[in-house]
């Protein structure tokens, strides 16, 4: 069993379902401490978050991930105990797997093998882990982000372990995210009876045209880096469950995926507009979960692409696809931020996996980053 593999079951078979941390980041502190990192444990609320840092100089190069799961699903729908790594025919099988403990193993003892290599650094090199990622990531790593912006520590360069990869190990890279806006929207009409429209106001009936336009609305044509903004419906719901009342509100939630090619505030502006011109009444409340960043070309996407080439013989494809990460909270602070990590085809799935050949791959491809950088 390979050293990776290894301390990737060790912590899979940890069931640290979001945000329980349940004792990963003692045994990923313990391991870095080991090599000469000093341990910061922050916590807070009941999330935990490790910040352990190599080094005092600047650039300072940062390993970012997660340590909590999403639950299990039906446990009687999986191949073995998902919190029991199993492996057959080389696919591990087990919850965190693919996301992304298996990635955070791969950091650990590409660190560790770095430096049992003689190899020393002109800066210095991190680690950023938190139990609150798959969660609502409020006390997570945005807090550890604002904890080291109080103590003038500045992240040069980031890489977060989520599972990036499409078919095999490396063949894309994110190297930015989309924006992610949401908005809780209550339509207000009058409630009455069914047989008696005339005195009521059908909040369903009222906002059929303003939902149409904001279906129909071209927000931004995208850029040569993101897609169009998306705007989608989540829910929509109203009524008493009666069959003969006519509903006093309307419930709807929807959110937009949106490009560097338009702002929330620009959001906001129009589809308050749209409701405006249909004259509907309504209460409209806003949450965002993260603007859109990009890394362009630079030390850290070359030395990412030429780790990928000379580790597993392919170029990488830039991505800025895909759902949030905590990418979202490292990217303003100046930081160039990437994420690189395994296949991601079974994330979040029943018997989610991994390839046990991609660890010593990823471990090898991290590896080769540092000596990129440093």
């Amino acid at each position: 069993m390979s050293a990776t593999l290894d301390l990737a079951k060790q912590l899979i078979s940890i069931p640290s379902v979001t945000p329980d941390d349940m004792g990963c980041q003692k045994i990923i502190a313990e391991r870095l401490s080991n090599i000469g990192f000093n341990i910061e444990h922050l916590r807070y609320g009941e999330v935990d978050n490790l910040w352990a840092r190599y080094g005092t100089q600047s650039p300072l190069f940062v390993f970012a991930g997660h340590t909590d799961v999403v639950p299990t699903g039906p446990v009687e729908q999986w191949r073995n105990d998902p919190f029991t790594p199993t492996i057959v025919n080389d696919v591990m099988t087990a919850r965190g797997t693919a996301d992304m403990k298996s990635s955070i193993a791969a950091m650990i003892c590409a660190c560790e093998n770095f430096f049992a290599e003689g190899n020393t650094i002109n800066g210095s090199i991190a680690f950023l882990i938190t139990s609150d990622e798959e969660g609502p990531a409020t006390d997570g790593t945005v807090k550890v982000i604002e904890h080291l912006l109080a103590n003038d520590e500045k992240i040069d360069w980031c890489l977060v372990g989520e599972p990036s990869s499409t078919n095999t190990l490396g063949d894309v890279i994110k190297n930015g995210r989309r924006g992610s806006i949401s908005g809780d929207l209550t339509i207000h009409g009058v409630q009455g009876h069914i047989a008696y429209p005339q005195l009521a106001k059908n909040p369903i009936h009222l906002f059929a045209g303003a939902l149409q336009d904001l279906c129909d609305e071209v927000w931004d044509e995208g850029n040569d880096h993101f897609p169009p903004t998306s705007f989608q419906v989540s829910n929509i719901h109203g009524g008493t469950g009666a069959s003969n009342v006519i509903p006093g509100d309307l419930h709807v939630q929807f959110n937009l995926r949106f490009s560097t090619a338009i702002t929330d505030h620009q959001i906001q502006q129009r589809t308050q507009a749209i409701l405006d011109k249909h004259g509907l009444n309504y209460t409209l409340n806003w949450s965002i979960s993260g603007q859109p960043f990009l890394t362009a070309d630079g030390k850290l996407v070359d030395a990412a692409k030429q780790a990928i080439k000379s580790v597993c013989g392919i170029e990488t494809e830039l991505s800025t696809a895909g759902g949030t990460s905590d990418g979202r909270f490292i990217a303003p602070t100046g930081a160039q931020v990437v994420e690189l990590g395994p296949v991601n085809e079974s994330i979040h799935k029943i018997n989610e996996n991994i390839n046990i050949k991609q660890l010593e791959q990823l471990t090898k491809v991290y590896q080769e980053i540092l000596k990129q950088l440093f």
